[in-house]
């Protein structure tokens, strides 16, 4: 139904979390390289996601080749550099969800170049950001409730 992104993630468990929530929210995963980690067959089975198999994944190169086979229409971008909350965001079945790196985030120049499209979740002023699997719940599942007549549970 919808489509999570994320851009060079570094950590595992949060990939691995956040794999068992695509296949749980019935989303395809995006993962755009370089990674922070190996998703290899071997890997997968060793940290016990016995549920990969089941994830709808797509792994691509890098940034470049993700934005040329992809509609920027359907994309919205999760950041901590904008004010607009993702609750305000209207999500439609088949958009992208793009989440940056633990440590960096998205790069600016996207950030910049996609202002209208770009998504935060509101935090207080002592937080500096939220776990990146937490986040992509978040707002996944508001993308679900917006669209719930749609939502598939037998799929």
């Amino acid at each position: 139904m919808f489509n999570v992104v994320l851009i060079n993630p570094q950590i595992p468990h949060n990939t691995g979390a956040i794999g068992r929530l695509c296949v749980n929210a019935g989303a395809t995963l995006h993962l755009i390289k370089p990674l922070g980690f190996d998703i290899s067959e071997k890997a997968v089975k060793r940290a016990g996601l016995d549920y990969w198999n089941k994830l709808d994944l797509n792994v691509w190169e890098n940034i470049d080749e993700f934005f040329e086979k992809n509609d920027i229409n359907k994309m919205h971008f999760a950041t901590t550099k904008t004010n607009k909350p993702y609750f305000k965001a209207k999500f439609k079945k088949g958009d992208f969800i793009i989440f940056g790196s633990e440590t960096k985030g998205i790069d600016e120049n996207i950030l910049n170049k996609h202002k209208d499209r770009c998504i935060t979740i509101p935090m207080t002023k002592e937080g500096r950001s939220l776990n990146l699997a937490i986040s992509t719940g978040i707002i996944l599942y508001d993308a679900i409730r917006q669209n719930f007549d749609e939502f598939d549970i037998n799929q």
